[in-house]
């Protein structure tokens, strides 16, 4: 028959190490504020900035007419491909409805809408305006809104007025630069 002493294991444990000397309690310091999360401050620099150049150029310059063809292409690309652009050759990866929002809301929605379609690695995509033909004294406000801000955006290479058949100068293609 076995010793039961020699079945715990804890009274096992104790007889190997010995007598034990406790530790003199130590005090734990004092917790800390957490630091706060850094924050991208040039970045915040540089949107408060564009946002008050895009202001600027907005109110700057003449407005587009709602019959107005809106088109820009940056000098590095070539004719040939904004050639294909105004005829509507790309295929629309993506595609954004601005109609019935307000100003501030259809820029949040094309900011975030962009930097979407530049993370999918996006090529082409459409926006949807409208033709602005309810727009106070005429001038359409979202039309010149997406003018506006598309020029300001190194992502996008070029962008012209869509053809009749996807949306005329109420929507504009818009090609973006690869990642």
């Amino acid at each position: 028959m076995s010793d039961p002493q020699d079945e715990d294991d804890g009274a096992l444990f104790r007889a190997a190490i010995g007598a034990v000397t406790p530790l003199r309690k130590v005090e734990t310091p004092a917790i800390e504020k957490p630091r706060p999360k850094p924050r991208a401050r040039m970045a915040e620099q540089d949107e408060a900035q564009a946002l008050g150049e895009f202001a600027r150029l907005l109110h700057s310059s003449a407005p587009l007419e709602a019959g107005d063809v809106a088109s820009y292409r940056r000098d590095n690309l070539p004719p040939r491909m904004f050639q294909r652009l105004k005829r509507g050759q790309y295929s629309v990866q993506d595609e954004l409805d601005l109609h019935g929002a307000n100003t501030v809301q259809a820029e949040q929605w094309l900011r975030q809408f962009l930097l979407e379609a530049h993370d999918h690695g996006h090529g082409c995509v459409r926006i949807i305006h409208g033709k602005g033909l309810q727009a106070d004294g005429g001038v359409p406000v979202l039309k010149n809104l997406v003018d506006r801000l598309l020029r300001q955006r190194n992502d996008v290479l070029a962008f012209h007025s869509a053809p009749a058949a996807q949306g005329g100068t109420g929507a504009v293609l818009v090609l973006l630069a690869q990642r």
